[in-house]
């Protein structure tokens, strides 16, 4: 039997067969012809073996009608931006429209019943009067605080005319606790308002609570010593009711559901109006507030904080946060660093001063500490701003604290006559702080607080 070898190409097409490595033989010649004319014609037809390539005029068509969307969207966007700015224009306008409607009827009202505006305390004084947290109670945007003078530092004939002084000049908030010396600071404040007879309406007094005595139970913020301390601070001062009651400091023997509902009890009870936090954290609040929700019960309505130029992170970044969320507004104190933003200290520690006290070694180490240095090197700095504008540096300080749309009052400290009322008038400097101060004043504290919303550039 035969074998027969099968030639492997018989039945194929010639183009089937493999080229010879090296050689063009291998490829027929018509084959050569097209893969030629694809090759010439590619950029002109847009031809290729492995698919189809733009052609230049293809290709400068889609950048074209790319770049036509792109700028197209850029218009949209930028139509959207007009938009929404003309948008808010005219919200503005006519919030103004509203606001301007509501005080004519309000003059015409008043009018009416034989009373102007113009003879009102913020008419009359030029007191600005805002909202505390997201509450109608109206407070100045100053206060008076009673803190280390009443009841120590000065004499009560002293004390009753800086509160004269005060509530003459427009100033309805007037501050206190039952820490300060023992209670005499709100027996002062008590005697002071039973002698003028001012109508209690007119007067915003708020009392803090924490520690009224060297027990166990008159400490803390349990139930029992938030409602006995109340009645006490209520008979020192002589009243029926506080406005404000604020828990000083947290308490962690307390569970913050006991406060919350010891806090809302006395306010049911007229003890109180409202309830706030002082030295509070943002989380603390948060707490307070979500029980308060949870249980039906009253949250607090402001948190008392230090601020001043060298001291910024809470209030300019915490604060603001609960008050978009929660409602919570600023009760601020100590604009002036408890003396040291008034350049008294700018050549050691005078004599009388609150550094010279006794009690008071921790500000004295501050002031003489490296730190305390470059901070009296910087407000010789800002005492140039502020006789630019016209002004002291104390009064800088305080229109600067005033400054900030998050702050509802700032509390002042004075020991004499002459010193609260040049506090007062920061209110006149106020519209002096245009943006390029504001910019300078910033540029010489170089310790703006960093907001995580806000990204640096």
């Amino acid at each position: 039997m035969s074998s027969v070898v099968q030639n492997p190409y018989i039945g194929r097409t010639p183009t089937a067969r493999m080229p010879k490595p090296g050689g063009g033989g291998g490829v027929p010649h018509g084959t050569r012809d097209t893969a030629s004319i694809c090759r010439s014609s590619s950029v002109s037809s847009g031809c290729s073996s492995g698919g189809k390539i733009l052609s230049l005029s293809s290709m400068n068509e889609s950048v074209r009608s790319g770049l036509g969307c792109f700028l197209s969207e850029q218009a949209l966007e930028q139509e959207e931006r007009q938009q929404r700015s003309s948008q808010l224009a005219e919200f503005q306008r006519l919030r103004e429209v509203r606001a301007a409607a509501q005080h004519k009827n309000l003059e015409d009202f008043l009018r009416m019943n034989h009373v102007s505006l113009k003879e009102t305390m913020s008419y009359a004084t030029g007191m600005i009067y805002r909202n505390l947290g997201k509450s109608g109670l109206r407070v100045s945007c100053l206060g008076l605080g009673t803190w280390v003078t009443f009841g120590g530092q000065i004499t009560e004939e002293v004390a009753e005319e800086l509160v004269t002084l005060a509530y003459e000049n427009g100033i309805n908030l007037f501050d206190t606790a039952e820490v300060y010396h023992a209670g005499k600071a709100e027996v002062v404040l008590g005697n002071i308002i039973k002698k003028k007879g001012w109508r209690r309406s007119s007067l915003v007094i708020t009392t803090k609570i924490f520690w009224g005595g060297k027990a166990e139970m008159e400490r803390g913020l349990s139930r029992k010593h938030i409602i006995e301390g109340l009645r006490a601070s209520l008979d020192r001062l002589q009243l029926e009711y506080v406005d404000v009651v604020f828990a000083n400091r947290p308490d962690p023997n307390t569970p913050i559901e006991e406060t919350v509902r010891a806090m809302t009890h006395v306010i049911n009870q007229g003890m109180a109006m409202y309830w706030g936090t002082s030295r509070w954290s943002s989380m603390e609040i948060m707490e307070a507030y979500s029980v308060a929700r949870q249980f039906n019960q009253i949250p607090p309505i402001c948190e008392q904080a230090e601020y001043h130029m060298f001291q910024r992170e809470k209030v300019e970044v915490q604060l603001p946060q609960l008050y978009h969320k929660i409602g919570v507004g600023a009760l601020t104190w100590s604009p002036l660093a408890c003396g040291i933003i008034s350049g008294k200290y700018d050549r050691g520690i005078p004599p009388c001063s609150r550094a010279s006290l006794k009690g008071y070694q921790w500000m004295k180490d501050q002031i003489l500490s490296e730190e305390g240095h470059r901070q009296q090197m910087k407000l010789k700095e800002l005492l140039a701003v502020a006789e630019q504008l016209g002004c002291t540096l104390p009064q800088l300080a305080i229109a600067w604290c005033l400054k900030n749309e998050g702050v509802n009052s700032v509390l002042l400290g004075a020991s004499r006559i002459e010193q609260l009322m040049e506090n007062i008038r920061a209110i006149q400097v106020l519209p002096k702080l245009s943006l390029s101060i504001l910019t300078e004043v910033e540029s010489i504290l170089g310790n703006k607080p960093y907001n995580k919303k806000d990204p640096r550039s």
